[in-house]
């Protein structure tokens, strides 16, 4: 697939680098020359220096025979009149844009479609991290969860702390434990090495354990695994931005929530538009305001401003001072590798944003993409199509279906029906097999294996 990715930040360079391994046809359009040959030195992609929107820019970039636009620049307005250009110059099939103001979000439905801005496919990283940390907070002990089939399953990673049921002792147990509740264990990361579990592998303590439940069995899973955690009921948030500021609106309805914001006009702004949330004025690096407004009562901090320096430093501190659990959004990615136990959860933007933007990209019948432990590895959920002559899935045992090294099946959504992978489980036409790769370069062969051959017809 041949694809112009515009923008050469963290978002597009890391894009760039996931398709890239991929045998995509990449090029990179940005105005700063030093960023495009960094990414030109370690990827084998084109470049082209000029502005996103310009008709002559996205012409160099060969938009002529493009098969997909990804518009993901710091501006909007860039970004949306890029699509636009794309669009009526050169008929480009699929655009895709990155929107961050919510003011352009409010009336998405009206402004982006072909009568209007042509954008084929809206990606809102704040909208995504707001969602991703509303899941955090629903679960309490969870480091990530992950939604597939409308929510129907989840991934969930936990680590296992010392005193839990199952750990020290063979997965297969959970099932002794649990058996009216249905699971599987994906992968096992311990000590960043990644393992493929089978019945017989042991639980250590600190392993971080990735599962796939259906939604309403995840809790209980989860105290199997460690020492189950207490609902949250008291919610601090430091950083009135568009995240802080969405997440209280979204939880205080359910939880007792307290916004931290340095800028006192936005602190009047912020009073006035959520109903149940305390906004108080100052700094959440400051020990006098956070030891007056019961940090050690806490249950989860929420370090949300745009700074990286100023979330790490905030949430130990907070950490040290009593607070339960501390969530710390984290853009730059060798500070998320840095941050050691006082931080509870990093947030990454960048790696929400591309799992969105993959679920776009990828061939075949591709219906979500997660990145996985700061892209290490990623969970897929692929609609298999075909029969069993046209489909090398379809009408076979999963103990039959030949894998790639470090691929595993978690889960096969069917309609409503929720079926945990196991050997005797058949996989029909239609079926959302959920699916976690270690290594992201089997994408390939993953997408080759539930492709449609030439012998079916539909």
């Amino acid at each position: 697939m041949k694809i112009i990715i515009l923008g050469a930040g963290q978002v597009g360079g890391t894009l760039a680098e996931h398709l890239a391994n991929e045998q995509n046809d990449i090029t990179v359009v940005d105005t700063d020359s030093d960023k495009l040959r960094a990414l030109q030195d370690r990827l084998d992609i084109g470049t082209t220096l000029g502005g996103a929107a310009h008709p002559n820019t996205l012409y160099n970039a060969g938009a002529e025979d493009a098969d997909m636009l990804i518009a993901v620049t710091n501006s909007d307005e860039i970004n949306m009149i890029a699509c636009q250009v794309a669009h009526t110059l050169f008929k480009t099939q699929t655009k895709i844009s990155r929107v961050r103001s919510p003011n352009y979000l409010a009336y998405q439905e009206q402004l982006f479609n072909r009568e209007n801005i042509p954008v084929d496919v809206i990606i809102g990283p704040e909208q995504l991290v707001t969602k991703s940390i509303q899941k955090l907070i629903a679960n309490p002990g969870a480091l990530q969860v992950l939604d597939f089939a409308e929510g129907r399953v989840q991934l969930v990673a936990v680590r296992a702390y010392h005193g839990g049921p199952i750990v020290g002792q063979e997965l297969q147990e959970i099932r002794k434990h649990m058996p009216k509740v249905d699971t599987r264990v994906a992968a096992i990361f311990r000590q960043d090495r990644a393992i493929i579990p089978t019945g017989n592998t042991v639980v250590a303590v600190d392993d971080e354990v990735f599962f796939i439940a259906a939604k309403d069995n995840i809790r209980a899973v989860m105290s199997e695994l460690r020492e189950i955690d207490k609902p949250y009921k008291r919610v601090m948030i430091a950083g009135g931005g568009n995240i802080g500021a969405t997440l209280a609106q979204n939880l205080e309805d359910k939880y007792q929530v307290k916004l931290i914001e340095k800028s006192h006009s936005l602190c009047r702004v912020l009073a006035e538009r959520l109903k149940h949330t305390i906004v108080l004025s100052g700094s959440g690096s400051e020990p006098e305001l956070l030891a007056a407004e019961n940090i050690e009562a806490t249950d989860v901090f929420c370090a949300l401003t745009n700074n990286d320096e100023s979330n790490i430093m905030m949430s130990m501190l907070a950490k040290r001072m009593g607070a339960k659990k501390v969530i710390t959004l984290i853009a730059n990615s060798a500070y998320a590798e840095l941050v050691g136990d006082e931080i509870d959860i990093a947030i990454s933007p960048q790696q929400i944003t591309i799992s969105s933007l993959l679920t776009h990209v990828r061939k075949g019948d591709i219906s979500n993409v997660h990145s996985l432990r700061r892209g290490a590895a990623e969970a897929l959920e692929v609609t298999a199509h075909g029969d069993s002559r046209s489909s090398k899935v379809v009408g076979k045992r999963l103990d039959e279906i030949r894998l790639p090294e470090g691929v595993t099946i978690g889960a096969i959504v069917r309609g409503d029906q929720v079926h945990i992978a196991h050997g005797h489980v058949v996989v029909e036409s239609d079926d959302h097999v959920i699916l976690f790769l270690l290594d992201r370069k089997q994408i390939g062969t993953v997408e080759k294996l539930f492709a449609v051959g030439f012998g079916f017809f539909s």
